[in-house]
């Protein structure tokens, strides 16, 4: 799992668009990287709006918001399209990300044991390390906190 003072995964993934990103595009910059299970459901679509709606304030402190997913780029864009999604999102259909940050997981639901995407958010600074991470993410309010954070990261670094 991601901790505060390492360097974030490297990465290489497809984005809604058909676009590459890799960790040297989130470079120079604040980053926030979150995790979710799927596009669409519920608390997927409540976690991308909140983001969404806040995507100004985030670009104003010099910060980036990208959502990481293993849905294929071709439901990211539906999606995009049909929310008016601004921020960027991520095809990791394989996991390299996903497992590579820990947060590709076994999970339980109804007595059925399956692997799939444990709800996490990273704070990155613009060298690439995690600054702070938010794991078993509850989606009402969390876009608000992860701004705040980002607001206190950057007033102790100065900026």
């Amino acid at each position: 799992m991601l901790e505060a003072g390492q360097r974030f995964p490297d990465f290489a993934l497809e984005d809604a668009r058909g676009g590459r990103c890799r960790l040297e595009d989130l470079a120079g910059r604040y980053a926030v990287v979150y995790f979710y299970p799927r596009i669409n459901t519920p608390g997927c679509s409540l976690e991308a709006r909140g983001f969404n709606s806040l995507l100004p304030e985030f670009a104003r402190l010099g910060a980036t918001v990208t959502g990481v997913s293993p849905d294929p780029p071709e439901a990211l864009c539906k999606a995009s399209d049909r929310n008016s999604y601004g921020l960027r999102l991520l095809s990791d259909p394989e996991h390299r990300l996903l497992e590579a940050a820990g947060v590709w997981q076994s999970k339980k639901l109804c007595g059925r044991e399956f692997m799939g995407v444990a709800r996490t958010t990273a704070l990155l600074d613009p060298e690439g390390a995690v600054i702070r991470v938010w794991g078993k993410v509850k989606p009402k309010g969390h876009a608000e906190a992860v701004l705040k954070a980002l607001e206190e990261a950057r007033g102790s670094a100065g900026a």
